[in-house]
């Protein structure tokens, strides 16, 4: 077999931090079928709704630990919390050692300017940092991004390079999750009306500061006609430089399984949807009813979209990677003293000893 010199997979940024996470978050043959259960917001609305009371730290993690213990067997990657959710589904054991986890670092319900324009900021307490040290496979950001609004754009865009740099500091994968937004008054109409550009040009000013771009469907059922989201997701997947998924945004599920089928067609290379997949599970008055929920439709559902993810673009081809090419790969006597800005001995590693441990 021909070998390579992993000088390529530094030229594409794939570090061997960086290369192990993106291996431990797919699937066999290349592809991402992921599941988010980090939307605090999000679940905490629901459980309130549900129970007209206030849900306790206990009861948050008690229904993030169920869901992942429900869902991760049948995903390729689990994207958790830091605050409700990474320790405990860890102690509890809810995910099986061949799921990778993916944690977010972004606090929930940033500050907003003046124009309604999310300033994204880690979550307290947390960061890229510990996010490696507790034995994380990912980090995930989420930016809320609008070219338009020349503020917060510029402030998300530095944060997310700021973030982007720290992961590689600390040789984690990392991905991003830019998302639209109103802005100045807007109506939810017009919002909706430039939607597909919003996600497109979005792609292009920062799919490059990333290892996986997380993507929300560029345009909406109803006010495009399919043929222009075919066309839409061709030129989201040519603006994307690194492999990209689809988010689910809260969509039902039926809705959500076109748009896969349709972005896996287009380029993409997996998914990381959440609420489409289990955002009734909270209607469900009781812990046993909840988790029958769980067992049942949401593994359905992801399963089902898994089939679909599979038909998908690998990872490594986007990157222009073949399986061979990767299996070929080879590093130089040396790599070790080198890597993280060390440097090999100039004489090269000299003759071994045989009574010492490598």
């Amino acid at each position: 077999m021909s070998t390579t010199s992993v000088t390529r997979l530094f030229g594409l940024g794939l570090t061997p931090g960086k290369l192990r996470g993106l291996q431990r978050i797919s699937n066999p043959n290349g592809t991402l079928t992921m599941v988010a259960t980090d939307q605090n917001s999000s679940m905490i609305s629901m459980m309130k709704k549900a129970t007209g009371n206030e849900p306790t730290y206990a009861e948050v993690t008690d229904a993030k630990v169920m869901l992942s213990r429900a869902l991760s067997p049948h995903c390729s990657g689990l994207l958790v919390d830091g605050y409700y959710g990474y320790w405990s589904t860890v102690a509890a054991d809810a995910v099986p050692a061949g799921t990778g986890l993916l944690v977010r670092v972004e606090k929930s319900g940033a500050a907003k300017n003046k124009a309604g324009g999310p300033m994204g900021e880690v979550e307290p307490g947390w960061g890229v940092a510990k996010i490696k040290r507790c034995g994380a496979d990912a980090v995930k950001l989420l930016a809320q991004f609008e070219p338009g609004e020349g503020d917060s754009a510029e402030h998300n865009f530095a944060f997310t390079r700021r973030m982007y740099e720290e992961c590689v500091e600390h040789d984690i994968l990392f991905l991003l999750e830019p998302i639209h937004f109103e802005y100045g008054g807007q109506s939810p109409e017009a919002t909706k009306a430039r939607k597909a550009r919003t996600v497109i040009e979005s792609a292009q000013y920062l799919s490059r500061y990333c290892d996986v771009y997380k993507a929300e469907f560029p345009g909406t059922f109803g006010v495009e006609s399919d043929s222009q989201l075919v066309d839409n997701l061709k030129r989201l997947n040519d603006a994307c430089v690194k492999p990209w998924v689809l988010l689910s945004a809260g969509v039902d599920y039926d809705q959500y399984k076109k748009q896969v089928e349709m972005a896996m067609k287009a380029g993409a290379s997996g998914i990381l949807g959440g609420r489409a997949f289990w955002k009734e599970f909270f209607t469900y008055k009781t812990p046993s009813e909840r988790q029958q929920f769980a067992e049942t439709e949401c593994v359905r559902r992801v399963r089902e979209a898994d089939g679909i993810v599979r038909t998908g673009t690998s990872w490594f081809a986007k990157y222009g990677l073949t399986l061979d090419e990767l299996h070929g790969m080879r590093a130089a006597e040396g790599w070790h003293a080198r890597y993280g800005g060390g440097d090999a001995p100039a004489a090269g590693p000299g003759k071994a000893d045989p009574n010492a441990v490598y």
